[in-house]
């Protein structure tokens, strides 16, 4: 269910961002402006107003359509980001609670075809009981490849639409658009669900221990490649390398989905299945460690890149030509970047020509780490052993129990 809400929440959610959002106050591209602390300030209806000015580059960024260069007062405008969240909230609270009152059970007299009620229940065997879960090393282990390809998953979508427009917009501008852009999320979607339905299949032939060995090796390949692909498509303006792009990282999300449904299935391989739902609740830990570390992870790492390839540019600027640009000397240009003045756009303006734009490599350092953390989980998964039969119930207590209940 959750890889179908994929698929079908993102167009639904960009259908309500479009309809709720309003355009920000345009105020024009020459406009006479005044910077102080590091802001910029222009006249509108007799007052003073914060600006920021939004070149072709910015401008490319965003999804909306129809915007021009120029200045904008901050804080007009609206993402509809609120209304959006609001209205998914209800609709999924109305579902939800629609759900949870037609659930109801069968009636006494219900019997399935075929089924006799009088022959005794089938006994599993070799189970572990949910309360020494967090006891057993095979627990870690496995969670660790889980929160790690979670990670990396999650942390992938969460930055799909702006990495798509930031890392190749520049490059490929007629190809790389806003709706391109769009459908590059719902090629996520589509991964998603259906590496959940491919990944339970292959499972079944090869054996979970197996296809986490391809998850776990697999992911690691593909987000260490996806600098190498990102440096073709800048340096020859290649679709063709676009387009591996795009396969690899939905390939990837392939595999993120996968995890989530062979997770339980291997989950009754190493502890048994009479705890299966405890055991799986208890793994879904790691799940919620990985919704939180992979997305900040990727903004974290990508905002790191971009100071330092600020720092760098900052070294070939002129200090002439950045109090020319800024209307700040040099000494200023932390509270210039703190006000988001100062930007590697707005640089790119001024530096000697020839200089390379690092705008398409700041997500690097993010693929890199997450490449390296699937590694470690790679390992890990790799030296996880079957678990000690000292952990498992013995049948005679769970007969006996039965006997005196």
């Amino acid at each position: 269910s959750s890889g179908i809400n994929a698929e079908y929440g993102g167009p639904t959610a960009a259908a309500l961002l479009q309809k709720f959002s309003t355009l920000p106050t345009y105020l024009g591209s020459a406009v006479q402006t005044v910077t102080e602390n590091g802001r910029l300030f222009a006249e509108s209806g007799g007052k003073m107003v914060e600006v920021v000015y939004a070149n072709a580059t910015d401008l490319a960024k965003l999804s909306y359509s129809g915007l021009q260069e120029g200045y904008y007062v901050v804080g007009s405008g609206n993402t509809g980001a609120a209304m959006t969240l609001a209205t998914i909230g209800i609709g999924y609270t109305i579902a939800m609670m629609a759900s949870a009152l037609a659930i109801k059970k069968p009636h006494p007299s219900y019997k399935v075809a075929g089924m006799d009620s009088s022959s005794p229940a089938v006994q599993a065997t070799n189970n572990v009981h949910t309360d020494n879960m967090f006891r057993l090393p095979q627990f870690y282990a496995l969670g660790a490849s889980l929160v790690v390809i979670a990670s990396g998953g999650l942390g992938l979508i969460g930055v799909a639409k702006p990495l798509m427009s930031e890392v190749f917009g520049g490059t490929l501008p007629h190809v790389v658009t806003a709706a391109f852009a769009s459908s590059f999320i719902l090629m996520l979607s589509v991964g998603n669900l259906s590496g959940r339905l491919a990944w339970a299949a292959i499972s079944d032939k090869i054996g979970r221990r197996a296809t986490f060995h391809m998850f776990t090796f697999g992911s690691m390949a593909i987000y260490a490649s996806l600098p190498t692909i990102i440096q073709q498509v800048v340096q020859n303006q290649s679709v063709a390398s676009l387009g591996a792009f795009c396969g690899l990282s939905v390939f990837a999300i392939s595999i993120f989905g996968g995890v989530y449904s062979v997770l339980p299935a291997y989950e009754s391989d190493l502890f048994g299945a009479k705890y299966v739902g405890a055991n799986h609740g208890k793994m879904l830990l790691f799940s919620s460690t990985a919704a939180i570390a992979g997305p900040s992870a990727f903004l974290y790492l990508r905002s790191a890149s971009e100071k330092a390839a600020i720092t760098d540019l900052l070294s070939k600027v002129d200090a002439s030509s950045f109090e020319a640009k800024f209307g700040s000397p040099m000494s200023a240009v932390d509270s210039l970047i703190e006000a988001k003045t100062v930007t590697v756009a707005k640089l790119m303006e001024i530096v000697p020509p020839g200089t390379l734009d690092p705008t398409p490599f700041l997500y690097d350092s993010s693929f890199y780490t997450i490449a390296a953390a699937i590694g470690i989980g790679a390992v890990t998964h790799s030296m996880l052993k079957p678990v000690n039969p000292k952990w498992f119930e013995k049948v005679e207590e769970d007969t006996s129990k039965a006997a005196v209940k």
